[in-house]
């Protein structure tokens, strides 16, 4: 006993002295990491992004973009023409808002600490993420400036945001911005605008119904909005009017009322339910920013409606090849595994609560894109896959080659990355009258088309899903590849050469010595070769060696030069010989017109996409004033140039890599051509009538191979054709028409007056045996750099003819 009792008393006397030194210990702790925080702090706050946008972002009358034939496609600001000042908006939508999201808002200082206590508590309860605490200042910081990706970088600077927020905008400001920011489903932002789409009114106008159910859309705006589902937005709704019965928003009456009304979903004038009609995200975006260009602040506030080159039949046709052409490349494509696996409880089908909240969750990381759908796998096998969307909406995919497509994650023997199984989140998509279980694309696509004739903007797709706001026609500079190989042959036409011109396909390469690096050995595709081709042959063909050796006996700082009369930029296309095969960079929209220039005769019409803008009160101030073809200021190329490409691209477009055009379309007056780059990186076509050109590419965003059997041809060129079987339906066709003075058919080509047979350039890389003979019987490769000039420099010393004859006979 007594050493028991000696025991505990030693133990007692140690227990303050522990705990003053732990206490110590802790306060080290808390010091350092307070100065640690300090210093981050330091560091970062300077890196915060100016709130300029943000203190000046006033929308009150909206900015409206609409097609040309007046359908609308985007807004910007409030629904209303009238100012909608802050007190105009409804209170009881102000309080419908604060009760769904933050009731806290006018006494915390941006952090909600007491709802991050109680949201902490709730979700070690249920073991589960069942609350959040993010407030109303967090979200107007992550919708202005920061992604909504889960990482402790971007919820730092979220913090360090909503402080500075807080600390710069009233309450009313950001409450205000919040309501005319936030995205409500179905491309509307902004209460006024989600008013609008879901009732068909304007916000002045709600119920306490209808307003509860407009602010309980944000928490999962893909799967909370009425249209999408209307039993979670009923049952949303029901929350958020209890809540305001209890924070006194609601009297009893005034609550049994609002739960009492039916909601009617009603469509707006000039939209369908749900949103506007067509997909012109990209478009109205292009178009808002190049009104900001001219009126800064402005643009939101003084009732403006645009009204853009784009025919909405046109664009509706792009927006949907777009998105089939990258769904058909991801089904062809190697299976790469479920988006993730979590572990789903077991039972948990029968409890809906549990598995909505697991989903809702899940649509933050996972949302759904248009018609393709995020969901949970509840049960997986080689004949059938069971997905929830929700815990109404069970999918089956029982069709044998929608499950072909993910076979691989079935497989008893799949590789765990692979593997498709109870837990795993996928993505579901109904082709046709069957589901299939796909994965989210992560190849891209654009496409444009435009009028050649004034360079008017037809149609314009950015990529598969405007969630990521990069704008693939305009912004992404890609290498062209055999689609710029009409420009290369172009400049041939102005310097001798012609359609007959034969020319050696024999394979090409540069020493180190020559290039001054490494050495160059460019191959044809599929790496088959021919002795010679003509010009002609070798377009339909897209013969590198031919399109490399018509550059070199040109000249490449001549094809530079020559090629910036299409709009292309001389400081992204060197003049190199990797130019023949299109190693420079252009934009989609730069392609589309340079290929207008061939469409129009001879024309440079730089694109446009703003028609006019009119003012609040219909009054137009401003007015486009296109270039148009015919105009001989904006003369480009030599008509019989144009004349001459086009005649040889609606032969590729009949009997080339493109002749899938003519099958398809059954016309002769469209020509084009198939572009492909190294290793696959980019694929084209590009495609024109003479009334309307258009242009589709494919591949990474972060250059990579779309597959070593993927071509312009095979992954682009689909995109192309579904928009003009839409586009071209019930479109005559246009004949090629005559010659242009100076031009001639012989012996079945073409020919300019100035190069006829016999002083035109009738080889290249080819020399003839009585050349070779002139040079002693020596002969020549030809295929190098020097090996052209050596031949012209031995023929014209042997006291050959005129020298500039042999020049253009024979480079």
């Amino acid at each position: 006993m007594s050493s028991t009792k000696s025991s505990e008393g030693k133990t007692r006397s140690r227990l303050p002295r522990f705990l003053i030194k732990s206490a110590v210990f802790l306060a080290g702790l808390g010091l350092c990491g307070a100065l640690l925080g300090a210093l981050a702090l330091a560091l970062a706050w300077p890196n915060l992004p100016d709130l300029t946008a943000m203190v000046d972002y006033r929308p009150r009358v909206p900015l409206r973009i609409y097609t040309a034939d007046k359908v609308l496609i985007g807004e910007f600001g409030e629904e209303r023409r009238n100012v909608l000042r802050f007190d105009e908006i409804p209170d009881v939508m102000k309080s419908a808002i604060l009760a769904a999201e933050d009731d806290r808002f006018y006494q915390h200082g941006g952090i909600d600490w007491a709802g991050v206590a109680r949201a902490m508590v709730a979700n070690i309860t249920h073991m589960s993420k069942t609350q959040g605490a993010s407030t109303i200042t967090m979200q107007v910081a992550r919708n202005f400036y920061l992604s909504s990706e889960k990482t402790y970088t971007r919820k730092f600077y979220e913090l360090l945001l909503t402080f500075k927020i807080e600390a710069t905008l009233t309450k009313d400001q950001i409450l205000d911005l919040y309501m005319n920011q936030i995205f409500l489903g179905h491309r509307a932002y902004g209460f006024a605008a989600a008013s609008r789409t879901y009732f068909g009114k304007p916000l002045n106008e709600i119920t306490a119904a209808e307003a509860a159910m407009l602010a309980g859309i944000p928490k999962a705006p893909s799967r909370f909005n009425p249209i999408a589902n209307m039993p979670r937005a009923k049952a949303r709704q029901a929350y958020v009017l209890g809540r305001m019965l209890s924070l006194g928003y609601l009297t009893e009456a005034e609550y049994k009322e609002a739960k009492a009304q039916p909601i009617v979903l009603k469509s707006a004038p000039g939209t369908p339910a749900g949103g506007y009609a067509i997909h012109g995200e990209y478009v109205a975006e292009l178009a808002r920013r190049l009104l900001y260009s001219v009126y800064q602040d402005n643009v939101y506030s003084r009732g403006f409606n645009i009204y853009t080159t784009i025919h909405s039949k046109d664009q509706q046709a792009a927006y949907e090849a777009v998105r089939d052409g990258i769904m058909q490349y991801t089904r062809r494509a190697v299976y790469p595994g479920p988006e993730e696996t979590i572990r789903l409880p077991e039972g948990i089908e029968s409890d809906s609560v549990a598995l909505d909240t697991l989903l809702d969750d899940l649509q933050d990381k996972y949302p759904d894109s248009d018609d393709l759908l995020m969901g949970v796998v509840l049960s997986a096998s080689p004949e059938k896959v069971t997905v929830a969307r929700s815990s109404q909406q069970i999918i089956e995919v029982t069709d044998k080659d929608a499950l072909k497509i993910v076979a691989r994650g079935l497989g008893k023997n799949a590789k765990d990355q692979y593997r498709i199984e109870r837990g795993s989140v996928v993505y579901v998509h109904k082709n046709g009258d069957h589901w299939e279980v796909i994965n989210r694309p992560t190849v891209q696509a654009a496409f444009v088309s435009l009028r050649p004739q004034d360079g008017a903007i037809m149609s314009l797709v950015g990529g598969f899903d405007f969630e990521e706001q990069f704008n693939r026609v305009t912004q992404a500079w890609r290498q062209p590849g055999s689609a710029f190989k009409p420009f290369i042959y172009a400049s041939s036409l102005e310097r001798g050469l012609t359609p007959a011109t034969q020319v050696s396909d024999e394979p090409f390469m540069l020493t180190a010595a020559q290039t001054g690096s490494k050495a160059w050995t460019p191959k044809n595709y599929g790496n088959t070769y021919e002795p010679m081709l003509t010009m002609r042959q070798a377009l339909y063909k897209s013969k590198n060696m031919v399109s490399i050796r018509i550059m070199q006996a040109v000249g490449p700082k001549y094809v530079q030069d020559y090629i910036t009369r299409f709009g292309f930029d001389r400081s992204r296309n060197p003049a190199v010989l990797p130019l023949a095969l299109g190693a420079g960079n252009v934009t989609p929209l730069q392609l589309a017109g340079g290929y207008a220039v061939f469409a129009n005769g001879g024309y440079r019409v730089p694109p446009y996409l703003i028609d006019h803008v009119t003012d609040s009160s219909g009054k137009v101030i401003m007015q486009a004033k296109p270039t148009v073809a015919g105009d001989a200021a904006a003369r480009a190329i030599d008509p019989r140039t144009a004349y001459v490409m086009n005649d040889m691209m609606r032969g590729v477009a009949t009997y080339g890599t493109a002749a899938r055009v003519h099958g398809a379309l059954k016309r002769s007056d469209i020509g084009g051509k198939t572009g492909t780059t190294n290793d696959s990186h980019d694929a084209w076509f590009a495609g024109f009538t003479p009334k309307l050109v258009g242009v589709a590419w494919m591949g990474f965003d972060q250059p990579r191979s779309l597959g070593s059997r993927e071509t312009g041809g095979g992954a682009s060129m689909p995109i192309w054709l579904d928009y003009m079987q839409v586009a071209l339906k019930g479109v005559p066709e246009t004949p090629a028409g005559d010659p242009p003075s100076g031009l001639s058919k012989i012996d079945g080509d073409y020919y300019f007056s100035e190069f006829p047979p016999g002083q035109a350039v009738a080889r290249v890389g080819l020399p003839t045996p009585d050349e070779l003979q002139s040079i002693d019987g020596s002969g020549i490769d030809g295929s190098g750099v020097d090996g052209i000039g050596t031949l012209l420099e031995q023929l014209s010393s042997t006291g050959g003819n005129d020298a500039a004859q042999v020049q253009r006979v024979q480079f």
